[in-house]
């Protein structure tokens, strides 16, 4: 078994996350302006891998967040409970009206020729008020926490909620954990009060206390300003691109142990061709390739992070890491919703072999 980024073995904690919860309300293949019924997933690029990680895998899972006391609130808090994530809240009373509230993403499937379309109600968000200050995590940390993460969607959400991150990330350097961080660049929140700049000069602070990696190209390129090949579209099945912009990324971050990412080639809503690509201190790992027929991709790189993390947790090779990331990753955008369904059989049976074949 390999530690190569020194995992601390024990702790009340194996995966602990930082950032905001959402519902996401999803109709399906219909769009928004003709739908007349959704269905409601409950998600946070961050919650995300701590779901993952404690309903297929089995971790032990925690998520820091914010919490608002009403009806959204709890149904929010149930789907915590539901998938064995232990929550610290910081609790918000709703004042019947205006809020605050918890963030409402909207996001139909598309299909075929037609793209999904992602649009958001984060007026008056709970999770943007977080500031430094609101969280103990003497406490927190002190409990044993073996692996702490976070990401740029819970970054970009106010002036604020970065500087909690990095708070966070020196607590949790402190205590011994290893600290990974998700660029997830999204242009529209940035937008919102600072655009670009704000968003690299924010990152780049982040940066600098994180030991894992997770973007691809563009956002290495958007979030941080490393150079790199032109931001295309659609991600290609080649890891060439990604694995050359490594060398400029560790120069200017040397504290980066490891960067990993996804890469897809999208023939259409409903097609992709799927692969996932990491260099782990010093050399490269790519996984196989697969074609995959989505039934719904949200959540997609949450799936392939979570699994690559518990790969490292397990001390299993990076290599393996990369092939269960990239596995629990495609399983997942066959599932309805933002979080996992399938079992760490599953994941480890498909990692192995890459096949569909029924399993008897």
């Amino acid at each position: 078994m390999a530690n190569l980024l020194k995992v601390p073995l024990d702790g009340t904690l194996d995966f602990l996350a930082l950032g905001a919860i959402v519902h996401r309300l999803d109709p399906g293949v219909i769009p928004f302006r003709k739908a007349r019924e959704c269905q409601l997933h409950v998600s946070g690029g961050e919650f995300n891998c701590a779901a993952n990680l404690a309903d297929c895998f089995g971790l032990r899972t925690g998520v820091v967040t914010a919490m608002v006391d009403y009806p959204i609130g709890d149904l929010i808090a149930e789907r915590v409970r539901a998938m064995s994530v232990k929550p610290f809240y910081k609790r918000f009373p709703h004042n019947g009206v205006t809020g605050p509230n918890m963030a409402a993403v909207y996001s139909d499937r598309g299909h075929g020729v037609r793209a999904p379309v992602v649009f958001y109600n984060r007026a008056n968000e709970a999770a943007a008020q977080l500031k430094p200050g609101d969280f103990d995590w003497n406490a927190i940390f002190g409990a044993g926490v073996r692996w702490f993460h976070t990401g740029g969607i819970f970054a970009a959400l106010s002036p604020t909620t970065g500087e909690l991150i990095q708070e966070a990330m020196l607590a949790a350097k402190t205590a011994g954990a290893v600290v990974s961080f998700d660029l997830n660049y999204r242009e529209k929140l940035w937008n919102v009060w600072g655009g670009p700049e704000r968003a690299r000069e924010v990152m780049q602070r982040i940066v600098r206390n994180v030991d894992v990696l997770v973007g691809n190209e563009e956002d290495l390129q958007q979030g941080l300003g490393i150079p790199g090949p032109p931001v295309k579209g659609s991600s290609q099945l080649d890891s060439r691109a990604f694995l050359a912009m490594i060398d400029c990324v560790v120069e200017r971050y040397p504290n980066i142990q490891a960067v990993a990412t996804t890469l897809r080639e999208v023939h259409s809503t409903s097609r992709h061709g799927w692969a996932a690509v990491a260099w782990v201190q010093g050399s490269g790992y790519t996984s196989p390739t697969c074609n995959l027929e989505i039934l719904d991709r949200v959540g997609g790189g949450d799936g392939f992070a979570s699994g690559f993390f518990y790969g490292l947790l397990a001390g299993e090779s990076p290599e393996q890491a990369v092939r269960l990331g990239w596995a629990h990753g495609a399983l997942l955008t066959t599932f309805p919703g933002d979080t996992t369904m399938a079992t760490v059989d599953q994941v480890r049976a498909f990692a192995a072999s890459g096949s569909c074949r029924i399993q008897r």
